[in-house]
């Protein structure tokens, strides 16, 4: 069980230390540089955030400079690259729901026996080919290039010269339409997840939109812009790998459970009258 309490709070660590990454860049120690000077910089500068930052500003060159459009095509691609990684992590959340009734009772039969119930719990995750462990490692791989696209945003000077729809990329939100909007999608997109969320990581859930909410309201533009674009993308992906396919399921099963029904009523049928 200790597994099971590791998993859950390695992926709450992990989000909270890429909130802490990208809160770590704060506004008043703002550097920002050409795409040219990224190249010549450090060795994560130049040989990672140099090709995002790149990226952005051939995309801007396609859409007249537009780089609201920029980010959203560099959102895009980011996030559908490491979608197989994404969908490795939900298969694997899918396996743990699945089995978390055995789970629970296994809970319950050894709960003065601390070491047979986790003894117990390992024999079901090795029956079921479940590893607990397995839904970190996707997100962890993520994390790095999140944080390289979101420093690619933040460093290339060209953005901060630029409008998109009411917005000037470089300050930011007086309206604070932007942030509102960002901690909104933020929300949903978390309870959008289909993990059985319970007290660290339920707070966490909560406080996650408010954090980003106050992280809005003092970056520019640009980056509650990425960060709406990603929670947009994240929305329409959950809505998809979790909703339609757990409907999916439902309705194969339902299937399954009525052509069980129809064979055992015609098995019924078809067997002589006991004389």
């Amino acid at each position: 069980m200790n597994m099971l309490r590791n998993r859950k709070w390695m992926l709450v660590v992990s989000l909270v230390l890429l909130v802490v990454v990208l809160a770590g860049c704060a506004p008043t120690n703002h550097v920002t540089m050409t795409t040219e000077e990224l190249k010549n910089g450090g060795f994560w500068q130049a040989n990672v955030v140099y090709y995002f930052s790149l990226a952005l500003d051939t995309f801007a060159k396609w859409f007249n400079g537009a780089y609201g459009l920029a980010i959203l095509i560099m959102v895009i691609i980011v996030r559908t690259l490491i979608l197989p990684l994404t969908i490795k992590q939900m298969r694997s959340s899918k396996a743990m729901q699945a089995i978390q009734p055995e789970i629970n009772k296994l809970k319950t039969k050894y709960k003065d026996d601390p070491k047979k119930q986790q003894e117990e719990t390992m024999k079901l995750f090795q029956e079921h080919s479940v590893n607990p462990m397995a839904g970190c490692l996707p997100l962890i791989i993520q994390m790095p290039v999140f944080i390289a696209l979101y420093n690619s945003i933040y460093m290339n000077v060209n953005i901060y010269d630029h409008t998109f729809l009411w917005l000037q990329l470089g300050e930011k939100d007086h309206l604070y339409i932007l942030p509102i909007i960002a901690a909104i999608t933020t929300f949903i997109q978390s309870k959008m997840m289909p993990t059985q969320a319970t007290g660290g990581m339920q707070f966490m859930f909560l406080i996650f939109p408010v954090l980003i909410f106050v992280m809005a309201i003092q970056f520019p533009a640009a980056l509650p812009l990425y960060w709406v674009y990603s929670n947009i993308y994240t929305i329409t992906q959950n809505y998809f790998l979790y909703k339609r396919g757990d409907k999916k399921d439902k309705d194969n099963n339902d299937n399954k459970d009525n052509q069980n029904g129809n064979k055992k009523s015609k098995k019924n049928k078809g067997a002589l009258p006991a004389k």
